[in-house]
């Protein structure tokens, strides 16, 4: 496995200045963001590490060369659009650049990117799903052609009364990832896993490592705590942030070490990125760092 960090938290950081950390801090790989160019609707959204809106071979040529240079791979390309959106404007913008993605990672030889399958969170998983078949065979189809894979997040994108109560991201749970590779049958076609996110819906999160194992192309390494006192009090019903709170690895509910010794058990030898989203080590760009070297000294005792 590839220890790693997803470069959104350290957004006031160039790629240079990134992949520098990268090798100084001892990590392996990192996932690069590489969103549009401008205003970010939305926390840990709207990085840009990669402007992948003109790329060409000759820059695919430069960041292969600064990588290498640092001993440093990178993992995948990372987007997290609502591609699904009933805002029409929106889901083109996100359907145009995950292709811009797919090109990009396919002149940096770079075989993963990661995205959302995006969902009308006013809409039943029914519901979207005609949405789904219009929008991701194609897209699937156009990966393929790349040699590039795409790993959806299992995020359910349900923080914020915005996206209540269905969620912008309808890939959120197994039931849904196996009727989405039912229909998408590809083996370009599977999943960016983040254990947090099944911790706060209520949900095993290691029996999912033995049913998809040939579905894990990326892992994310976040964790998350649940107050089940406060979610004694409001229930699942209510907005997810009134009950479970984002944390580093090793600082909530996840068990990391049953968690790498089924990764192993099932061959698992891809990137693990560590994912900061604790806002208790947010108050600078230095503590933003500390989270990623003391996220790294804890994961680091689970790996071979």
């Amino acid at each position: 496995m590839k220890l790693g960090f997803v470069s959104a938290i350290l957004p006031d950081l160039s790629l240079d200045e990134v992949v520098t950390f990268a090798s100084e801090t001892g990590f392996d790989c990192v996932e690069l963001m590489c969103w549009p160019k401008g205003k970010a609707e939305r926390r840990y959204a709207g990085v840009t590490h990669i402007d992948v809106a003109d790329f060409d071979a000759e820059a695919a040529a430069a960041v292969k060369a600064l990588v290498a240079d640092a001993g440093v791979q990178i993992s995948g390309l990372g987007y997290y659009p609502n591609a699904l959106s009933p805002n029409p404007e929106e889901a083109a913008v996100a359907i145009s650049h995950i292709k811009r993605l797919i090109k990009a990672a396919e002149l940096l030889d770079v075989d993963v990117v990661n995205t959302f399958i995006g969902r009308d969170w006013t809409k039943s998983v029914d519901e979207n799903w005609p949405r789904f078949k219009e929008v991701w065979p194609p897209l699937i189809a156009f990966a393929e052609e790349q040699h590039v894979r795409i790993g959806i997040e299992n995020c359910p994108m349900l923080f914020t009364d915005d996206e209540w109560p269905g969620g912008k991201n309808l890939a959120h749970a197994p039931a849904i990832w196996r009727r989405m590779f039912e229909e998408i049958p590809s083996e370009s076609f599977g999943l960016n896993y983040d254990p947090s996110h099944l911790v706060w819906q209520q949900m095993d999160y290691i029996k999912p490592l033995w049913a998809f194992a040939d579905r894990l192309f990326h892992v994310h390494a976040k964790d998350a705590r649940v107050d089940q006192n406060r979610l004694d009090e409001v229930g699942v019903l209510a907005n997810p942030s009134e009950f479970h709170t984002p944390k580093l690895p090793g600082l909530g509910d996840i068990n990391w070490g049953r968690f790498f010794s089924v990764l192993g058990s099932i061959g698992y030898d891809g990137p693990v990125c560590i994912e900061v989203e604790d806002r208790a080590y947010e108050a600078s760009l230095e503590s933003r760092k500390d989270a990623l070297r003391q996220s790294a000294r804890y994961l680091k005792q689970f790996m071979p």
